[in-house]
């Protein structure tokens, strides 16, 4: 997530005393276009963090989802370490596989990930440009119908993560179809990540972190949550002492954030 605002998880709960944020709520089934575009612009100027909600997927689809993804973090670690991340960035990662905030955290992460791209054969010229290939995919047998459902639900989040960017480019007065280009979200490089936060409770004092403190690289990332308060976000990295903040689960939203990608790319207006 972006430089200026941080995220990290600590997959904790939240204590009376920690204050949760305020986030604007952008609803995509408004025919008030004039009302999204102006709160997606406060939250980027203020920010770069909204909710979306009304986003075209349904309720039963995202619970079943979520329901495929327990399926596959409940399997046993020698089934899922066959799945192991290749160099395209594909499969599965390890609990302490990655470490975000070197600086703070002891061990690495204390959650478990699954990694799906756009999908593209062995032998297709597209297929030798980094972060293009083949998927890697559970057995049919082990997971029956898992690919199916990761397959669609990665289209359809594509589908609301261009409605959202949509909006955006109304915000810094582009064209409405600017990031639709083919080099761009037309053509995009867009992962699908799967998270699993095994339940030990963050101690910033002994430097443990369900997710240390980052930014996101890309144009922007689209958070489905459970109902597990755990997300917290920084509005200003640079102030002294930081604030961070929870961002309250809303049941079938998303947590949209921009990435470095589009804070550069706005010379830093949006955040």
């Amino acid at each position: 997530m972006e430089k200026q605002g941080p995220v990290k998880n600590g997959a904790e709960p939240c204590p009376a005393t920690n204050r949760v944020s305020l986030l604007n709520c952008i609803d995509l089934s408004s025919s008030d276009i004039h009302q999204s575009v102006s709160l997606i612009k406060q939250a980027c100027l203020d920010c770069g963090f909204f909710y979306v909600i009304n986003h075209g997927i349904s309720q039963e689809f995202m619970d079943e989802v979520f329901g495929m993804s327990k399926r596959f973090f409940e399997l046993p670690l020698n089934e899922k370490m066959k799945l192991l991340r290749n160099e395209k960035h594909r499969g599965y990662t390890p609990v302490l596989d990655e470490l975000l905030d070197p600086d703070n955290q002891v061990h690495g992460d204390y959650k478990e990930g699954y990694y799906i791209g756009v999908e593209v054969p062995e032998g297709d010229p597209e297929a030798e440009k980094p972060f293009y290939g083949p998927n890697v995919w559970p057995a049919p047998d082990v997971l029956p119908g898992w690919r199916d459902t990761m397959e669609r639900f990665h289209r359809e989040a594509l589908e609301v993560a261009k409605a959202v960017a949509r909006i955006i480019a109304l915000a810094l007065d582009l064209e409405v179809d600017f990031f639709d280009k083919p080099e761009m979200l037309g053509e995009p490089i867009a992962t699908l990540r799967l998270l699993h936060y095994e339940g030990q409770v963050s101690d910033p004092v002994k430097g443990i972190y369900g997710a240390g403190a980052h930014s996101d690289f890309g144009l922007v990332t689209l958070l489905a949550t459970d109902d597990v308060l755990g997300l917290q976000i920084c509005k200003d990295k640079d102030a002294k002492p930081q604030t961070w903040e929870y961002v309250a689960p809303v049941k079938g939203s998303f947590i949209v954030n921009l990435g470095d990608m589009l804070e550069r790319w706005s010379n830093c207006i949006f955040k």
